[in-house]
């Protein structure tokens, strides 16, 4: 029996809320310190450990799958990074970083990682990663995670199935960009213009050059998307153009939390934010602490 689709905005926060009990694993030192002995170093980890549920891949689908880093950056690690270790070594070294984090995380809360919280709000975000993997067609990194085995101890649960519920979205975004008409160095310009996300932090970190971003903002004010003038600005042009591709990507998004309804997905939300709390005040999300370019 088809299920009903849900307001964007129930789907939407049911995968907020519980996106740092995932995000975490792109800034805990326990990342780093475990692809570090590896010999991954820096970005040449993140982009190991991401795309490593592709296997010993060259360049390109990262480049094309990942979409907003410069592309001499991702060259930069891979394939080289295949040399130094196997991807079922950095899947092991990404899954033991990510216990050995949320365990920390957790540590307060009563029964630590293994607390009844953590067990259902697992639960309900399996069951929707679980049916995300019905749909599997044109999203090349989510399904690329999707054959991963999955872990056995709730925590652990919990954030697979999160890592599922990102990838799922990120691909459907990806594809909301395109159709908008933006490559990857433009939508991080429009990005940085909301005020969100300091600039410095989004160009360096994805390896754009100062001349780079500047010609994708001259860009595009020529597309009347930023306001001229020193400041990053949207227009009212860029402001409908952010939502639209914002509202295709909860459209894409949202099929996967169908299953949960609105109950589920408020029981997610509300049994996620204590957690993903605990993810923030352990200090496992220090942007300062994320590889940068140089």
């Amino acid at each position: 029996m088809a299920r009903s689709p849900l307001a964007p905005a129930v789907a939407r926060t049911a995968w907020r809320r519980a996106e740092p009990i995932h995000a975490m694993i792109y800034f805990a030192p326990e990342a780093r310190q475990r692809y570090g002995a590896l010999g991954l170093d820096g970005l040449t980890g993140y982009f190991a450990s991401r795309s490593a549920a592709f296997g010993a891949v060259p360049a390109e689908p990262v480049v094309a799958t990942f979409f907003n880093f410069k592309p001499a950056l991702v060259h930069a690690a891979l394939p080289a990074a295949w040399e130094r270790a196997a991807p079922t070594a950095v899947l092991r070294a990404r899954l033991d970083a990510a216990d050995a984090a949320l365990r920390r995380a957790f540590a307060d809360l009563e029964d630590g990682a293994g607390t009844p919280a953590v067990a259902e709000a697992a639960g309900l975000a399996r069951r929707a990663a679980e049916s995300a993997c019905e749909q599997l067609p044109g999203r090349p990194l989510f399904a690329a995670h999707a054959a991963l085995p999955w872990p056995d101890e709730p925590h652990l649960v919990l954030w697979h199935a999160q890592t599922l519920l990102r990838e799922f979205r990120g691909d459907g975004h990806v594809s909301a960009l395109l159709l908008a008409g933006l490559n990857g160095l433009e939508a991080l310009v429009l990005h940085a213009a909301t005020g969100d996300v300091p600039v410095r932090f989004l160009r360096r970190s994805r390896g754009w050059t100062s001349d780079e971003w500047a010609e994708a903002v001259d860009e595009l004010r020529s597309r009347g998307l930023l306001a001229d003038g020193d400041d990053l600005a949207l227009t009212e042009a860029g402001r409908e153009l952010r939502q639209s591709v914002e509202d295709r990507t909860d459209a894409l998004a949202e099929p996967a939390y169908r299953v949960l309804g609105e109950d589920g997905c408020a029981r997610l939300a509300e049994l996620a934010r204590p957690l993903s709390r605990a993810v923030v005040d352990a200090g496992l999300l220090d942007l300062k602490a994320t590889p940068t370019a140089g």
